[in-house]
């Protein structure tokens, strides 16, 4: 007999648990995949004035694009993805060793009929920002946009060009 104010919850009999085959378990191996679930997923936003009803946890309202960074001998290497973004709205930043990509995907005013049962496709800004290995020459610098992939070249500086050094 149940407590006076609390419910009971019938238990119901289901398959039994099959036991997964062994595997060698690494502390570190179930960190790193911690970490990767972690920033791999996006960060709540607080507020969700586009998509009212959806809920407010739910994803990163400022999507940020994948980077790559590349250090080559003379020149350093951005890659960004950048899918939908037209050339006219993407600003490219540098201050100091700091590069910025911007831009913002603009929505499309259409109605559309039926109810939404999945929404995913975000619009809107968005901004990224990280450091360089090494000092540019920004007054050389060349970007491009093809197939949704942003890649700007940035010529090192003189002295900031990898050497090697023959140990006498």
């Amino acid at each position: 007999m149940a407590a006076e104010g609390t419910k009971q919850v019938p238990v119901v009999k289901g398959k039994e648990i099959q036991k997964a085959p062994a595997r060698v378990v690494s502390p570190f191996e179930d960190v790193e995949r911690m970490f990767e679930d972690f920033f791999s997923r996006p960060w709540p936003s607080l507020f969700r004035w586009e998509r009212p009803g959806l809920p407010a946890f739910r994803e990163l309202e400022a999507r940020l694009p994948r980077l790559d960074v590349i250090d080559r001998d003379d020149e350093v290497v951005v890659r960004a993805e950048v899918p939908g973004v037209k050339r006219e709205d993407i600003e490219i930043t540098l201050t100091g060793n700091l590069i910025t990509v911007k831009g913002e995907t603009k929505k499309e005013e259409k109605e559309e009929k039926g109810d939404f049962y999945r929404c995913e496709i975000s619009r809107g800004a968005f901004s990224r920002t990280v450091s360089l290995p090494a000092e540019v020459d920004d007054s050389k610098a060349k970007a491009s946009l093809t197939e949704g992939v942003l890649e700007i070249t940035l010529p090192k500086v003189e002295k900031a060009k990898k050497r090697s050094i023959k140990v006498g």
